[in-house]
């Protein structure tokens, strides 16, 4: 599974707008500055952001974009799901009788790639923006620490 440039460029800026904000709104154009992102995509990004609740915009001199909550109430899972970004593995479209091969049916591997779905889909709920922020992920040590417990690599 890939996840698109939208989905990955969300988190991104959520990360940014939450490491930068502390109570004052951020300029979107600051945002496509530090993470290297097109302003201009970043904007539709933005539109879809606060159209799902996670942000809210100032207008006016010194406007721009705060969290509508505290990161610590905000899962990574809710930014990608509020960009469309899917959170899928299989073929098949989410909860629809038909399956991958042409005559509707399911190949031997699909329940395989819908749980690793499923997975990711928990790991991503399970991982605030805080937590992000905090950099209690670590990467390649397969370990992260979050604020409702430790889940470590098997």
């Amino acid at each position: 599974m890939k996840l698109s440039t939208k989905g990955r460029y969300a988190v991104m800026a959520m990360v940014d707008l939450s490491s930068h904000s502390q109570g004052s709104p951020v300029a979107l154009a600051d945002i496509a500055e530090r993470q290297e992102i097109s302003l201009s995509y970043l904007e539709q990004l933005f539109g879809k952001l606060r159209k799902g609740g996670l942000v809210k915009s100032v207008r006016g001199p010194g406007g721009g974009y705060l969290l509508s909550r505290p990161a610590v109430q905000m899962r990574i899972s809710d930014i990608i799901l509020a960009v469309d970004e899917p959170i899928q593995t299989t073929r098949c479209s989410p909860g629809s009788p038909a399956g991958c091969h042409h005559n509707k049916g399911r190949c031997l591997t699909h329940d395989l790639w819908e749980e690793l779905g499923n997975q990711i889909y928990l790991y991503l709920s399970a991982v605030s923006l805080a937590d992000v922020c905090e950099r209690r992920i670590l990467g390649s040590s397969g370990m992260f620490h979050g604020n409702t417990g430790t889940v470590a690599a098997q």
